[in-house]
């Protein structure tokens, strides 16, 4: 199949297609006589385990290397299951940080509603954001 009817299938641009291949997720197809890239039905599937596994939060790296894995016949889930203990473990970490953000944010719009831009001392750059 052309690049077109790829990229119609798995939802892509044609752009996104020479990337991957590019990036090393897509293997170059062959080439027609008139040197259209000619795909073989698999590269559907395999560009919908790219988007399932970007929607995991994984990085084009990583997928490329359970690609890899995969290419040379073996199974992947152990690389897999350990890709997924650490994007969870990194978005816990971000979800904390997240929330000790809110907190802080939370005590200014506090401070902040409470103070007289006419009493703001022309010492200071901010007092809402200037510690007490």
């Amino acid at each position: 199949m052309r690049i077109g009817d790829l990229a119609a299938a798995g939802q892509v641009t044609a752009k996104t297609i020479r990337f991957y291949e590019q990036a090393g997720l897509l293997p170059a197809p062959p080439r027609t006589a008139s040197g259209y890239r000619d795909y073989t039905p698999e590269a559907v599937s395999r560009l919908a385990f790219i988007r399932d596994a970007q929607g995991a939060g994984l990085t084009l790296a990583e997928i490329r290397s359970v690609l890899d894995i995969r290419d040379s016949g073996e199974a992947p889930c152990g690389h897999v299951t350990t890709l997924i203990g650490e994007r969870l473990a990194d978005i816990e970490r971000r979800m904390a940080e997240l929330c000790q953000t809110r907190t802080a944010l939370r005590e200014l719009a506090r401070r902040a509603a409470v103070t007289d831009p006419d009493t703001c001392s022309a010492g200071e750059i901010c007092t809402i954001l200037t510690r007490p």
